[in-house]
């Protein structure tokens, strides 16, 4: 537990006192709401800020959790991550530590960004939704946490995860109806997204972000809140569910692999070369 406790908050003091990259971190989805809500045009959604802003949020939470899982790559680098191995503790709690340093620097970002959504006219008509919006951003932080150290423990060096992580991040995101509507997609990419953990992330949050957990199916599919596949109806709270499914499997190989990765394989070069 000491290991864990002692990651957890080397990794969180890290993330406080980088203010530039705290700063443009919080910009950049306030960017993206003023460039989408000026071409979003749709009767079907009541608010465009708070749908946009709901999407925008919780894939700030997935961008960050996979962004965070470069610091065990630059601990392996400088030699750090070798020193905590070598000690008597096992690399399972190693991994829950870095694990839930990322989740909770993720979803205190997309807190503060939540926090910044209520001066650009975002609210609840329920002082309760507020609980569950945190406890969904949580359930996100720690499940792309997993998939973010997973990703890590698989590459040789920092340069070739920047690059993964890019191949992941930008499909899973766009393809995910948290900045463009389904809807409004192909129907082939429309059928990619339904293998897109991340589209049912982002359903999932937005029903609770939005308030919107009482309509009927008919009007969760009409806002996308929900999916049609070939007649069985995917609810937002099915979404909930294949969130956690993918949660447990990320864990799974997060440690998995982080357990069985040979570090001294890493490539301490800058550029990654052999």
């Amino acid at each position: 537990m000491r290991t864990i406790t002692a990651l957890w908050l080397r990794n969180i003091r890290g993330f406080v006192r980088d203010r530039v990259k705290l700063i443009t971190s919080l910009v950049i989805p306030f960017f993206f709401l003023y460039v989408f809500k000026s071409v979003f045009q749709t009767d079907q959604v009541e608010d465009p800020t708070a749908f946009l802003l709901a999407g925008i949020i919780v894939a700030t939470v997935f961008q960050t959790s996979l962004n965070i899982a470069t610091s065990t790559i630059d601990d392996t680098v400088s030699g750090y991550m070798k020193e905590i191995l070598v000690s008597p503790t096992s690399r399972f709690q190693v991994a829950l530590g870095q694990i839930l340093s990322a989740a909770t620097i993720a979803t205190t970002q997309g807190i503060l960004i939540l926090i910044l959504g209520f001066f650009t006219g975002l609210s609840f008509d329920h002082w309760y939704t507020l609980i569950y919006v945190l406890l969904a951003l949580m359930l996100v932080g720690l499940v792309f946490s997993g998939l973010g150290l997973f990703l890590a423990s698989m590459v040789k060096s920092s340069s070739t995860f920047q690059v993964v992580q890019q191949a992941v991040v930008l499909p899973f995101t766009f393809l995910s109806g948290a900045y463009i509507p389904l809807a409004f997609l192909p129907d082939v990419l429309r059928f990619i997204a339904y293998f897109n953990p991340m589209t049912y992330t982002t359903a999932f949050f937005r029903t609770i972000m939005l308030e919107k957990g009482g309509l009927t199916q008919t009007e969760w599919v009409e806002l996308g809140l929900a999916f049609d596949l070939n007649g069985f109806i995917v609810t937002p709270w099915m979404s909930g569910i294949i969130i956690t499914a993918f949660g447990a499997l990320f864990l799974f190989l997060a440690t998995n692999s982080f357990v069985r990765a040979d570090f001294n394989k890493i490539s301490r070069s800058p550029l990654g070369g052999r």
